[in-house]
């Protein structure tokens, strides 16, 4: 029990530095939230007339195109979130921060567990501005409060899955540079699923690939919570990638932090 309360106390003290650092460098921060912000209001404007005529009102539970859209651009703030994290995860490792703790008398899970836990709450921040500016130019979700906490808990579980991941990439990558990149697909891949259109209207091998990537049942799952539309078979795969996820994103950047610490 000793052991768990000391892991805690480390662990809550590498979380104020993490999120104290957020503050102080606020730039990154505000990168990531301005990416998908730009998006939304991108193809709600620019894009939203001809994409909305073109998928009809079945597709969007009988409303606009932003209430089609908006869902996918939610879960793409998730997914920006991750490239904070292999950045700040790089920088601590190539500035030498990593070898400072290790000569501290603090627990070895602490350094990983702040900077995902931060992380977490800095992306769910992310995730509300960007719903806030959705909801403030035309999004009308009629979830139930149950249905809310459920479309919330399953981003907030995408958001640690691809945390984990990113810790793993910044562990890894050489240099800053590199830990910024590696994450772009991830960011990029909704658009490749049912983000922005449905994927009955792209093309055969498109459509194979969309349909059984991780991101497009996760957003249908997503619409259904908050418009009403078919949810189906999509919910359980949902979570099912969402578990899958984070444990494997767990287990490879535990590992790896490991190694990295035996030489």
């Amino acid at each position: 029990m000793a052991t768990v309360s000391y892991a805690a106390r480390d662990s809550a003290t590498m979380l104020r530095r993490n999120l104290k650092k957020a503050l102080r460098y606020p730039s990154l921060t505000l990168t990531v939230v301005i990416m998908p912000i730009m998006m939304l209001l991108l193809f709600n404007y620019a894009f939203g007339s001809a994409l909305g005529e073109g998928i009809g009102g079945t597709a969007t539970g009988g409303g606009e195109y932003i209430d089609y859209v908006a869902p996918g651009i939610i879960l793409m703030a998730a997914t920006s979130g991750a490239v904070t994290i292999a950045i700040t995860v790089c920088m601590d490792k190539t500035e030498g921060i990593v070898n400072r703790f290790r000569t501290m008398p603090i627990s070895r899970s602490s350094f990983l567990t702040g900077h995902v836990v931060g992380n977490v709450i800095q992306t769910m921040v992310t995730i509300a501005l960007v719903l806030g500016v959705a909801l403030l130019i035309g999004f009308r979700p009629d979830a139930t409060p149950v249905e809310w906490l459920a479309a919330i808990g399953l981003l907030a579980l995408l958001t640690l899955g691809l945390t984990w991941i990113s810790a793993g990439i910044g562990l890894i990558a050489q240099n800053v540079e590199t830990a910024s990149n590696m994450p772009m697909p991830m960011t990029f891949l909704p658009f490749l699923g049912s983000a922005i259109v449905p994927t009955d209207s792209m093309p055969t091998g498109l459509r194979w690939f969309a349909e059984y990537q991780p991101f497009t049942p996760i957003i249908e799952t997503l619409r259904g919570l908050w418009l009403g539309t078919e949810i189906g078979s999509s919910a359980v795969i949902a979570l099912g990638w969402c578990v899958a996820l984070s444990l494997v994103g767990y287990v490879w950047a535990r590992r790896t932090f490991k190694a990295g610490l035996k030489r």
